[in-house]
């Protein structure tokens, strides 16, 4: 099979504060006119103001070329879909202990919400007969998966190297859990849905085709790497060795043309080192192959740090696909103890992730283009009553926190939001 080739140009992405965004047809931004005579203002009102003042001074382009557009004109004119991908909700015992489990997502559930389909990767089984259980061999109850659900994650991974640490039991009580809460939602104005097990080792693959009013996503959760062998047949797991590589590249151009979709959206729980934030070459050239063979989002993780994402171009210089290398954690404990005077160790990274926004729009002749990305900087955050929760990293909390007087979180994370600003995402262009 033939690869696709790239030339490769920087795209520099505005993190929280700017909007950030894709669009290779011409879009202007504009002002709101200012009213005829003096009357009230309402907040909703005073703040879109601001925001069109902010579009006014933001750049018009990014640093490629490509056309800037702001959450007032992304998608507009046309039929779109707008999906979340976040990173792995893990469950150390200091996220799970002390209960209080809608309180981790209360900062960040207005932003899963503003998605029709809010991705997260589910990493511990959910079995209610067995305790709780930290690292090596997680396992949480119902309760906390309903705290990501009620927060608004709607398609979840269940594909990654924890599946399997409660044996076959717990693979086969996350199963009828998520099962169940697809049948519960079904009708609903969130559906949940989730691709990962099997029914049996002679099964093939579970996948979802998810149909949301005119848009049908075909998704598809894997993983590379499990911590034990054991029942492995019960998992969506692809062998990361060249040929069996090979091998899924031909499925899932074979899945893609047996279901037609607007969208193919694969997770790969990648066979790739922890805690390290390059990309390696051969990486990239696997997920370049699967796009070729059909997938429009290749969304990663494992590493339990962020990476980079790269935007795809189509033949007519169009946004298109996106690979999304690692969101990092969307809530742990790895980082339980912050090194306040060392925010740049590796370790710190595990304490930090983010959400990512994405607009997609049919294009009149066929096809998708991406219109606008947007990537929202998170940090798990330790309260002063010792509840683990996730925050926006953004100027505003930060702020928050110097009022408080916690000086030394408001420092830390002040350059922890620099380091992740630094990750940032690029155009491909055939």
């Amino acid at each position: 099979m033939a690869q696709l080739h790239f030339r490769q140009r920087f795209l520099r992405i505005l993190l929280p504060g700017a909007i950030a965004c894709l669009l290779n047809s011409c879009v202007s931004t504009g002002t709101v006119p200012a009213p005829e005579q003096e009357q009230p203002v309402s907040q909703e009102e005073s703040a879109g103001a601001e925001e069109s003042a902010n579009d006014e001074k933001a750049e018009k382009t990014f640093a490629d070329g490509s056309p800037v557009v702001t959450s007032r004109t992304a998608g507009s004119g046309g039929d779109s879909i707008l999906l979340s991908f976040a990173g792995d909700i893990m469950a150390h015992t200091p996220n799970t202990a002390r209960g209080h489990y809608d309180k981790i997502y209360e900062d960040i559930e207005p932003l899963i919400r503003q998605s029709r389909l809010s991705f997260a990767n589910m990493e511990t089984p959910v079995d209610d007969d067995k305790p709780f259980s930290s690292y090596p061999q997680f396992n949480v109850h119902h309760t906390y998966a309903d705290a990501a659900i009620a927060a608004g994650f709607n398609v979840f991974s269940l594909a990654n190297n924890h599946t399997n640490d409660q044996g076959l039991s717990g693979i086969r009580a996350t199963q009828k859990y998520f099962a169940e809460k697809e049948e519960k939602t079904k009708w609903s104005s969130r559906p949940v849905y989730a691709s990962g097990l099997k029914d049996s080792p002679q099964s093939p693959f579970s996948y979802r085709v998810i149909t949301d009013h005119s848009w049908t996503v075909l998704f598809l959760a894997v993983t590379e790497i499990l911590n034990q062998g054991s029942y492995s047949g019960y998992i969506n797991y692809v062998k990361s060795d060249e040929a069996s590589r090979n091998a899924f590249i031909d499925s899932v151009r074979k899945l893609r043309e047996e279901n037609p979709c607007d969208l193919f959206v694969l997770s790969v729980h990648c066979n790739e080192p922890e805690y390290v934030l390059s990309v390696k070459k051969s990486q990239r050239e696997f997920y370049r192959k699967l796009l070729d063979a059909g997938v429009d989002v290749l969304w990663a993780n494992h590493p339990h740090v962020s990476k980079e994402w790269e935007v795809i171009t189509d033949q007519d210089n169009e946004a298109s696909k996106i690979i999304f290398y690692a969101m990092g954690n969307t809530i742990s404990a790895q980082r339980y103890k912050p090194a306040f005077k060392d925010p740049s160790d590796t370790h710190e990274y595990t304490g930090d992730g983010y959400i990512a926004q994405v607009r997609f729009q049919k294009k009149r002749e066929g096809g998708v283009r991406i219109t606008w990305v947007n990537p929202v900087l998170i940090t798990t955050y330790i309260t002063t009553d010792a509840l683990f929760v996730i925050r926006r990293l953004d100027d505003a909390f930060i702020e928050e926190l110097t009022e408080e007087q916690r000086r030394d979180w408001a420092t830390y994370l002040e350059e922890r939001k620099k380091l992740m600003e630094k990750i940032e995402g690029k155009t491909l262009w055939q």
